[in-house]
């Protein structure tokens, strides 16, 4: 499938589980039936609660995926379940995304590497590490929607994992985030475009939108094409964007700017450490 239509569902998520799901049950039918063939959720899709100790902490498969694998299946969908805390048997729990096929089968998992540990002017402190673990592993899946790479959030500020998905094939990234608005306004657009540019590729970014326990969340949720072009931008409701996924248009974009394969792989390279 070189050419197909994406529907991004931005999401103002709270703390009731259960409305979250059915709310991303309609949207995601609603997607479905504009002909989308793949479809983005935000980070924290399932739940965003006041306090660490009202989170529901799922397995893979639980509650929230095993959901998300019966829409897949019913409406033969491409999924990118945004992210949801999973259990963690040895420590704090991961942010974790999950991507699902038409059949409703989990294809791939990546867990959050970069946890959002900052100190903002306005916004406040936030230290993602006091509740979830780091991943470990940079993930790609080769698919017929083409190479996926996956990403969550704060992961945008760090230009080498996405250079490194790139090389391992990635043709379309994932960016599911809940970023503030004073970091949003700032950075969020510019850093977006800039990573579609670097590796020529398509970004497809679905944020969380509105006023959350500890932050107004940006929204603006994007997809970016391998020319820097933003096909679609969501306002700061909920909703969903839509556009088209051209997998040969990343040949031609790269062929014009050769950037990928100007490297100096003689002098730097990039490499990812193994176990």
């Amino acid at each position: 499938m070189r050419k197909y239509k994406v529907g991004v569902i931005q999401l103002n998520t709270q703390s009731d589980l259960d409305k979250n799901l059915e709310t991303i049950g309609n949207l995601v039918e609603e997607a479905a039936q504009n002909g989308a063939k793949l479809i983005s959720l935000p980070e924290n899709m399932d739940q965003i609660a006041k306090d660490k100790e009202d989170y529901v902490v799922d397995e893979i498969p639980g509650k929230t995926i095993n959901f998300m694998m019966e829409l897949a299946k019913k409406h033969k969908l491409w999924i990118h379940c945004g992210s949801i805390k999973e259990y963690n048997k040895n420590g704090k729990p991961f942010n974790t995304t999950v991507m699902l096929n038409p059949d409703g089968e989990i294809v791939s998992k990546y867990s959050k590497l970069h946890l959002f540990d900052v100190d903002l002017d306005i916004s406040g402190s936030f230290k993602e590490s006091d509740n979830n673990s780091p991943g470990s592993e940079i993930v790609n899946i080769e698919t017929e929607v083409g190479n996926l790479g996956f990403t969550i959030c704060y992961d945008i500020r760090f230009p080498e994992l996405f250079r490194l998905l790139t090389l391992n094939g990635a043709e379309v990234i994932f960016v599911p985030a809940n970023f503030t608005y004073q970091t949003g306004k700032a950075h969020w657009s510019t850093l977006l475009r800039a990573r579609a540019i670097e590796n020529g590729v398509y970004i497809i970014a679905c944020g969380q939108c509105g006023q959350k326990p500890k932050v107004l969340a940006y929204g603006h949720s994007m997809i970016v094409d391998p020319w820097g072009t933003v096909l679609a931008e969501a306002e700061e409701e909920e909703g969903i964007i839509y556009a088209e996924i051209d997998l040969d248009y990343i040949n031609k974009v790269r062929s014009e700017v050769p950037s990928l394969s100007n490297r100096r792989a003689d002098i730097y390279d990039l490499i990812i450490k193994k176990d």
